[in-house]
């Protein structure tokens, strides 16, 4: 039976750090504040923002949400992120994506001042996680990747990792972040040929493609550890990951659990990165 890497005791520990920084941001007068930027009713956006929410009140980091109703204009969301650009006693600001398709993604990603980016989707941002120069934020799913793992012990130097998902919000940044813990990273895709002697031969496995049972038993070997990012919807109507759980666990030797593991250090990663923003804004 493999270990479960749950989230829980790492978003725990995270929290405590977080609370011990906004003591002292408070100390000196600056109350961090996150804003969260919602365009349309989406059950999943509306699901992590009350998440978000609660998890910012339990640190003492103060929110604001900011809802446009779907058929928003462009112009309008712009005009949004303008004014939390300019209100300094906001520090970290959350945009909901995808947005609604008569929004362009890019347009809005870039007018967001990079310094307020806690959830890494502006240029400048990723610019960062891949030079490495401390600039900016990582994904907040990418970076609880690797929170789970250090919380671990796992010492990635050496070892193989394969990330399954070449996305710009999880595959590539995480590819990054291990590369930095001296893992040698392979990235894997749709285009992928045979893909289970890529992930056999792994230490590390990170999937992050999207897809109910992207990871079987055939895609695994013993000793291995996997961090499975998926969130999708079973027939039973459960929430699941992208691995096939029942039959992964037996074979490997850690695991996380979904719903359990990467999710819930999410938000605490969000709340942790809108503290850093506030710190560096009084530098």
């Amino acid at each position: 039976m493999a270990e479960l890497l749950r989230g829980a005791p790492v978003t725990a520990a995270i929290n405590e750090r977080t609370k011990e920084r906004v003591r002292a941001l408070r100390e000196q007068g600056v109350a961090p504040a996150l804003a969260l930027v919602r365009v349309g009713e989406r059950d999943a956006d509306i699901f992590y923002e009350r998440g978000a929410v609660k998890r910012c009140a339990a640190v003492g980091v103060e929110t604001k949400s900011v809802v446009l109703p779907e058929e928003a204009s462009q112009e309008e969301l712009l005009k949004v992120i303008d004014g939390l650009n300019k209100d300094v006693s906001v520090h970290g600001v959350l945009i909901f994506r995808p947005l609604p398709p008569h929004i362009n993604d890019a347009v809005i990603c870039a007018a967001l001042a990079p310094e307020k980016d806690v959830d890494g989707i502006t240029d400048g941002s990723l610019a960062g996680v891949f030079t490495g120069n401390g600039r900016g934020f990582c994904p907040c799913t990418a970076q609880s990747c690797v929170e789970i793992l250090d919380y671990y012990g796992v010492d990635c130097t050496g070892k193989r990792a394969v990330i399954m998902g070449r996305s710009l919000v999880i595959g590539k940044p995480v590819s990054q972040l291990l590369l930095a813990r001296n893992a040698t990273v392979t990235v894997c895709h749709t285009r992928t040929r045979d893909l289970a002697s890529e992930t056999r031969r792994a230490d590390i496995i990170v999937a992050a493609v999207g897809h109910l049972n992207s990871l079987t038993a055939e895609h695994v070997s013993p000793g291995q550890i996997i961090v499975d990012v998926g969130i999708n919807t079973n027939a039973e109507g459960k929430m699941v990951g992208d691995v096939n759980f029942e039959t992964v666990e037996p074979v490997v030797a850690s695991i996380t659990p979904v719903p359990g593991g990467v999710g819930g250090v999410t938000t605490a990663v969000l709340a942790a990165h809108t503290v850093e923003a506030a710190e560096r804004s009084l530098m």
